[in-house]
């Protein structure tokens, strides 16, 4: 079989530690073999991040909004402790929260179900998608170390000159305080995204805040939900489904005794935990799909795990790792996919399709990371190392093609 020629190229995001020699082995044992690739590729990890002072990171989204589709390898956030690792010249933010401003979009997040490992949750039967708005709150926040006694305050200056003044806290003594912000715009677009996916895969949508608490911010979120409900109306009752409001508190008990296959709206940092808590419920965190879309129609595709560091420094020791590397298998699928479908290629379509199948026929046939073996119930499974289950993939792979 010749290989796939693609029309337009892929944005690629390379990262950080162990996810980005997954990366690699992905590229040379999955993709370039059938495909060929046609990338624009953007270096993010910390270390280029870094030498460009984040300009990479930027580039990288703007270029996103050129070609319309992006596949992103997992990055480093760093804190205190990886500033000194990595000799930064600063705490840079998290790459994520800054291509997630420029695109202004939401992140839908889904678990890669498996007929052989059952959730933990023994009452959820279908997938739960966690839709996060990838906008505002604490990861575009701006903060302060307060050193002793002082007043912090909130102030906002109009343009005509008129100033808004509140005390946050008179501080006796040492402490933290933050400021983060959020537009009408970016959540009524995060609304509307939310409920276009709703209606397009049929699921009852729920958005869930804290207004009886935060009653200005929570509750513009809540107020602008229930105004693009309404005018979603008719086609949810058209579609079948409904839409529910309620408190984040509520909607984590409703979603533990529920069955699942609904979308979940969450606020930015709300939707980053449950994420991570969905995933880990239905297997794990490396058996989770991840996709940014911006209003107006790009796509960028990321695993929604981290960069995996404790493998990464056995890696660097020369000792065997076996990471699990479905969701980045998946954020590769997913572009390439979306590539196709954009550029009316069919057998790029049908690649990404064999390829996913091939991924999840492996871990069914009991060939799996060790990551999985205990959540299989196989009665037969075999563990495998990083390399070598991409290998298994690709044998499955070659069979669908």
């Amino acid at each position: 079989m010749g290989k796939i020629l693609m029309k337009t190229p892929l944005v690629e995001m390379d990262g950080d530690e162990m996810t980005r020699i997954i990366w690699k082995m992905i590229k040379e044992i999955l993709l370039e073999p059938y495909i060929n690739l046609k990338t624009e590729y953007y270096d993010l990890g910390l270390e280029n991040r870094d030498r460009t002072d984040d300009k990479v990171t930027v580039d990288a989204a703007l270029a996103t909004k050129k070609y319309g589709v992006a596949v992103k390898c997992a990055t480093i956030t760093p804190d205190a402790a990886r500033m000194e690792e990595y000799n930064l010249k600063q705490m840079w933010k998290s790459p994520n929260g800054t291509i997630r401003a420029i695109l202004d979009g939401t992140v839908f997040r889904a678990p890669i179900l498996v007929s052989s490992i059952k959730p933990l949750v023994k009452n959820w039967k279908k997938p739960i998608t966690i839709a996060r708005h990838a906008y505002g709150d604490i990861y575009k926040d701006v903060e302060y170390r307060v050193g002793g006694k002082a007043r912090a305050e909130l102030v906002v200056t109009g343009d005509e000159g008129e100033i808004f003044r509140q005390t946050i806290h008179d501080f006796e003594g040492p402490g933290v305080v933050l400021g983060m912000h959020n537009t009408d715009e970016s959540i009524r677009n995060f609304a509307k995204a939310c409920f276009n996916y709703a209606v397009d895969t049929g699921q009852d949508l729920w958005f869930a805040a804290k207004q009886t608490i935060s009653k200005k911010y929570d509750h513009t979120f809540m107020d602008i939900f229930n105004e693009v409900a309404a005018e979603y109306e008719g086609r949810m009752k058209e579609a079948g489904i409904s839409y529910m409001y309620t408190l984040i508190d509520d909607a984590v008990a409703r979603v533990m005794r529920s069955e699942g296959g609904m979308v979940w709206a969450c606020k930015n940092y709300d939707g980053d935990v449950m994420s991570d808590m969905v995933a880990t419920a239905f297997g794990s965190l490396a058996m989770m799909t991840s996709v940014l879309v911006s209003p107006d129609g790009c796509y960028e595709y990321e695993a929604a795990h981290g960069t995996v560091q404790r493998h990464y420094y056995r890696h660097l020791k020369g000792e065997e790792t076996s990471t699990n590397s479905m969701a980045t298998i998946f954020a590769w699928s997913g572009a390439l996919r979306k590539r196709g479908e954009l550029d009316g290629l069919s057998d790029l379509v049908s690649f990404a399709d064999k390829l996913e199948q091939a991924a999840k026929a492996t871990i069914e046939d009991g060939v799996m990371t060790k990551d999985l073996i205990n959540l299989s119930d196989l009665p037969e499974k075999r563990p495998v190392n990083t390399e070598n289950f991409l290998r298994e993939v690709k044998i499955r792979l070659e069979n669908f093609l």
